[in-house]
């Protein structure tokens, strides 16, 4: 059995990583206790019409330099690695296969992914395969789970912004966490770098410095 009792994991595009992921990441920590928060890079988003802008290599290297000073915060290529679409599933089945049961695992998500789970796949017997820990988002409150998602109320524990470490965990359960998490888009520091305005605001530094040091999303030449 893997020595992590309670492993986080956040999975996305990562295109690029920027301050709304890391708060996310470090809200579902401070409230469920998480020994170690996994950042699992995809390779084909299930959710998005577009393949993300950045190769693998460089999202994979911004995440590095983001999570450096981080070492309860790791990552995993594995999606990266697969030609196929990434889904959630998959990447906790494979987690099971090496050595964690569901009840270590925490999928982190904002409340406005979470919001849309009845078009995951394999829905949902996903819920069967962790917990899931719902954070806020801008304009999403995790609170409001129970009244758009009435269905998935009883498995659901409103933890505010607080610990849920004493909460009963023995099955897989819905964890919402109403911490505030800042309005940040990799839609909109994907324009900023086109339009070569500063990002420092919204990504660490250090990504910043990457992204305009490889021209990641700058104009393409005429």
């Amino acid at each position: 059995m893997n020595s992590d009792r309670r492993l986080g994991v956040l999975g996305g595009a990562f295109d690029p990583v920027h301050g709304g992921h890391l708060a996310v990441a470090r809200a579902a920590q401070a409230a469920a206790g998480l020994t170690r928060v996994l950042f699992v890079p995809v390779h084909h988003p299930p959710h998005r019409r577009v393949e993300p802008r950045a190769s693998g290599y460089h999202r994979f290297a911004m995440l590095a330099l983001a999570l450096t000073d981080r070492p309860d915060f790791a990552m995993s290529d594995a999606e990266l690695l697969s030609n196929q679409t990434s889904y959630t599933s998959t990447t906790l089945r494979r987690l099971h296969a090496e050595g964690f049961s569901a009840v270590q695992l925490f999928f982190i998500t904002g409340a406005d992914a979470f919001a849309e789970i009845a078009t995951w796949n394999e829905y949902p017997a996903i819920l069967d395969l962790s917990h899931f820990i719902v954070v806020s988002r801008p304009g999403h409150p995790a609170r409001q789970m129970p009244t758009r998602l009435p269905d998935l109320q009883p498995r659901m524990i409103d933890v505010g912004t607080g610990d849920a470490q004493a909460a009963d965990l023995r099955t897989p359960r819905i964890l919402l966490v109403n911490a505030p998490t800042p309005d940040v888009s990799a839609t909109q520091i994907r324009r900023r770098a086109r339009e070569g305005a500063p990002l420092s605001d919204l990504v660490p530094l250090a990504v910043e410095r990457y992204i305009m040091r490889q021209r990641l999303y700058a104009p393409e030449p005429e």
